[in-house]
């Protein structure tokens, strides 16, 4: 194992995924990819981008997901690890798929926060979903 893939979603509750793929990594002497999905650009899901003031939120909310990532992967090398941080715009099921690929990830590891029968019913589970597509192994972190 020589490339894992760790997704964020920047909800607070990072430290359990951070410190599992800290541990595997060591074990395997792996290299840690932190990949947070930002949502797409308003204009790549069919919507017009808007005014101004729409475009400049939408880019402090990215400047602050990087320096966040960024963060992270600070935090990481100083604890000895091997570490990258990527900050990717697109559908998060796929996304995280599709690098997964891209980086060779030998395993990704992502979170789950129990929720209730609506969102699940609309929204559906980003880790039920990524251990249906994934062809590579999937580790589930309880954040609850």
């Amino acid at each position: 194992m020589k490339n894992i893939l760790v997704s964020i979603d920047f909800k607070g509750n990072e430290k359990p995924l951070l410190d599992k793929a800290l541990e595997i990594a060591r074990a395997f002497d792996a290299k840690i990819w932190l990949v947070h999905i930002a949502a797409p650009d308003p204009d790549f899901v069919g919507y017009d981008v808007g005014p101004q003031s729409v475009r400049d939120a939408r880019a402090n909310k990215l400047k602050k997901e990087h320096k966040l990532i960024e963060d992270f992967t600070k935090d990481l090398r100083h604890k000895d690890a091997i570490a990258e941080g990527l900050l990717i715009q697109g559908a998060t099921i796929e996304t995280v798929i599709k690098e997964s690929k891209k980086l060779k990830a030998d395993l990704i590891i992502t979170g789950h926060e129990e929720h209730g029968f609506l969102y699940r019913a609309l929204l559906g589970s980003v880790s039920s979903q990524l251990i249906k597509k994934s062809k590579i192994p999937v580790l589930i972190v309880p954040l609850d």
